[in-house]
């Protein structure tokens, strides 16, 4: 299984020049941890996580140091520390470094990368651009989605990933919450989260109604009608 069979591909980007209060917004609003920070022509320039922005001096939650801190800490790491707190720009919080890889990488490759490198998540790029995200949770939609019994076909499961996706654009019942989609040897499983049980049958029916596609797992998740997703 490489990255391209279970990285999800609703990429919510945050623009390079939003602020830190957009960049809230679309975390909050799709329910996610974090979010690419792309440049005007999409390239990936960083990513911004709600770790990034907890500690806000708007909201009181700067960790205060103590005398000692203060005075072994580098005049470097002290500055950098009031940027983050304080600078209203996505672009001077985000995280910079970002660990990336190619969609033709293996899932065992995204896990090593997972450990070495102590993160959640790596965006999968192609030719500079974004084009998914794997999170530890794919790589356990990958885990679930094997089938040792049935000889494997990349070619027709990416077939089949991509007919089932453009399926579910087509209608209005489709969740806008985040949603994932993994295909194994012609067996789809469903993830993400949904308002409704109606909803939920819609996206398996549509699933089944597909050429090719030999059985559907839905671990799709109905949402109380009180709960408002990523609040």
């Amino acid at each position: 299984m490489r990255a391209k069979h279970v990285m999800t591909r609703q990429i919510h980007a945050v623009a390079a020049d939003a602020s830190v209060y957009d960049a809230a917004q679309v975390l909050l609003n799709a329910g996610i941890s974090a979010a690419p920070v792309v440049d005007a022509d999409g390239t990936l320039i960083g990513i911004v996580s709600e770790a990034d922005l907890m500690y806000r001096a708007e909201i009181g939650t700067v960790p205060g140091k103590s005398w000692l801190q203060r005075l072994l800490a580098d005049d470097a790491v002290l500055a950098r520390d009031y940027v983050r707190s304080h600078s209203h720009r996505v672009a001077d919080v985000m995280t910079k470094n970002v660990v990336t890889a190619d969609e033709r990488a293996s899932l065992g490759e995204i896990a090593a990368l997972m450990q070495r490198h102590r993160v959640k998540r790596i965006p999968i790029l192609r030719d500079d651009k974004i084009i998914g995200i794997v999170s530890r949770a794919n790589l356990l939609q990958g885990l679930l989605a094997r089938e040792r019994s049935a000889p494997e076909d990349s070619a027709a499961d990416e077939t089949l990933r991509a007919a089932v996706a453009t399926e579910f654009a087509k209608h209005a019942w489709a969740s806008s919450h985040p949603t994932n989609i993994v295909a194994e040897n012609g067996v789809v499983h469903l993830w993400g989260y949904v308002d409704s049980d109606a909803a939920r049958d819609a996206y398996r029916i549509a699933t089944e109604n597909i050429r090719g596609v030999r059985r559907v797992e839905n671990h799709m998740t109905v949402l109380p009608p009180d709960v408002h997703f990523g609040i």
